[in-house]
């Protein structure tokens, strides 16, 4: 099923996340974030949002959903998914293991930036870092602000952060592997702000190519004070997808669960 779709657009305009996501080598270099990986995230957010075993079913909105390994999950716990992203590749890769699985999962192709819908949800996820991406601080904000006004009063929304101290502690500037047959080079930059990583991804016929990634960071309070300042309520601090609490040095994740005020 399908919804919104974000017109295309010219290719001389697209931002790094748009030529990279879209490309099929990207999951060849994430294929270590599993679908295991996926079930603890998600059974930890059920597990403190209490969002199982509604008549009718708690609705999702799983923001940029990649491939689709969370929103499957979601989907065979009993939700009502929709399932969002901006990279038509990565929403045919949502669809497909949606169709292995024969599960329903209503599909959109929307920039969340500017994510529509004519309904609200009880959940909206934001997982696997796909926040920060933009160039200015009130593009985050204009991000947090449309998904508050997407949940119904009192739902909930997660946002998966990177923790930046253990990300400072363990920053190595370049790394080396290799997935499958292809050899991948990371090249690290760390700001006060903002993580940029250069990837050279060399094929085994000796082609490469390079992409670019760059999130923006926050630290817990101020990813804390950017939720409340759009209207949220913070509920607790996660440090990894089995639901750990949050530990500034040591937590590889920061993951944010915060809910919309029931209006009085």
């Amino acid at each position: 099923m399908s919804d919104h779709q974000t017109p295309s657009r010219d290719d001389q305009a697209r931002e790094w996340f748009e030529e990279w996501f879209d490309h099929p080598l990207y999951l060849e270099v994430y294929q270590h974030r599993d679908q295991q990986e996926a079930v603890h995230c998600v059974r930890a957010i059920l597990s403190l949002t209490g969002l199982t075993d509604r008549n009718p079913p708690a609705s999702i909105l799983d923001i940029a959903c990649g491939a689709g390994r969370h929103a499957a999950e979601f989907a065979c716990s009993g939700l009502a998914v929709t399932a969002n992203d901006l990279s038509a590749f990565l929403l045919d890769q949502a669809r497909e293991l949606a169709g292995r699985r024969e599960l329903q999962i209503t599909f959109s192709r929307q920039d969340m930036r500017t994510i529509r819908f004519d309904r609200q949800f009880d959940l909206v996820t934001q997982l696997f870092s796909s926040f920060g991406y933009f160039e200015s601080d009130e593009e985050d904000h204009r991000v947090i602000a449309t998904v508050f006004s997407m949940l119904r009063p009192g739902g909930w929304y997660v946002l998966d952060l990177l923790n930046p101290e253990h990300l400072r502690r363990t920053f190595a500037p370049r790394t080396e592997r290799a997935s499958g047959s292809l050899r991948i080079t990371e090249e690290r930059t760390l700001t006060e702000e903002r993580v940029t990583k250069r990837l050279t991804l060399t094929e085994q016929s000796g082609q490469s190519h390079t992409f670019t990634e760059s999130v923006r960071f926050y630290t817990p309070g101020e990813a804390t004070s950017l939720l409340e300042s759009e209207g949220f309520v913070v509920d607790r601090i996660i440090g990894d997808y089995q639901g750990a609490a949050f530990d500034a040095a040591t937590s590889p994740r920061m993951m944010l669960l915060a809910r919309k005020p029931v209006q009085s």
